[in-house]
């Protein structure tokens, strides 16, 4: 029986991503308050997989995420899907906008409403919430006049009044989710990469010498990014996504070669390339 975990509770984007790509692939759903808490149930054995956020287009990397694959799961991605993201503020039932001093939603998403909270909402308190729905539920047990951002879905499951809708201050806002598991995809001939790279030493050059291997063998980068390792201040790993399969002959080279000269290279995943919902 097929389990997989998303994060939770009902009502966040990471639902809808996982409702629109693979839900009916499983049996069973199960819903965690964090990120990592996903991730750790997965490399447990206590779900088959896990759907979570990776990447916003316009706060960047989600880096729990990253942090966690990269450091403290040996999980492989699956499969990538694109969302595109409509944020609203929404209230209780009678609540009047006029009314509302604190906010509460996920980090990720006040950020990507900065402008629309800083002008309509100038001395709200915004609170941070574990998720978007979680937000949505604070606010319909609170008896006090509060307002959340959140998804349609999770308005109407907790009985929410949309007050305002797609108040994101970029249109064209979307979120990359990954389903993360054990098992390395099939090639498909349109594929990514993930994988990070921890170099043996810092000196000038480290990060010129990865990017020269994949130049030189025609391998696109679509995603490069530095990570604290979190165990000394001033060291990092680099997260980095390619196009291509590891079983690409191409690609396989260029690993062969990086695996020599850093101190580890870890895969995270060969998988098909954006599904766009």
């Amino acid at each position: 029986m097929p389990r997989i975990g998303y994060l939770g509770p009902q009502g966040t984007f990471t639902q809808e991503a996982l409702n629109k790509s693979v839900f009916s692939d499983y049996d069973e759903t199960v819903s965690y308050s964090t990120v990592r808490e996903v991730l750790l149930a997965v490399n447990d054995g206590d779900i088959d997989n896990g759907m979570v956020p990776i990447e916003n287009s316009i706060e960047g990397s989600v880096n729990v995420t990253i942090d966690t694959l990269a450091s403290e799961t040996e999980l492989l991605i699956e499969r990538e899907v694109v969302l595109p993201i409509r944020l609203n503020l929404v209230l209780p039932s009678g609540v009047p906008e006029s009314e509302v001093s604190r906010i509460y939603s996920h980090p990720h998403a006040t950020a990507q409403c900065r402008r629309f909270l800083a002008d309509r909402f100038p001395g709200a308190d915004i609170v941070a919430a574990n998720s978007t729905a979680e937000a949505a539920i604070i606010i319909s047990e609170a008896k006090e006049p509060l307002a959340a951002i959140a998804t349609d879905l999770a308005a109407d499951i907790y009985g929410l009044t949309i007050a305002e809708r797609d108040i994101e201050d970029f249109p064209d806002n979307k979120t990359r989710f990954v389903l993360v598991g054990k098992r390395l995809a099939k090639r498909t001939g349109e594929d990514k990469t993930s994988m990070v790279c921890f170099i043996k030493k810092n000196r000038p050059g480290s990060l010129l010498e990865i990017l020269r291997e994949f130049a030189s063998r025609d391998i696109n980068l679509t995603k490069i990014e530095s990570r604290p390792t979190r165990k000394a201040l001033g060291e990092y790993f680099f997260f980095i996504d390619v196009e291509g399969h590891i079983e690409d002959e191409k690609l396989a080279a260029s690993l062969i070669i990086l695996k020599e000269e850093l101190r580890e290279l870890k895969l995270l995943g060969s998988y098909p390339a954006t599904i766009i919902t």
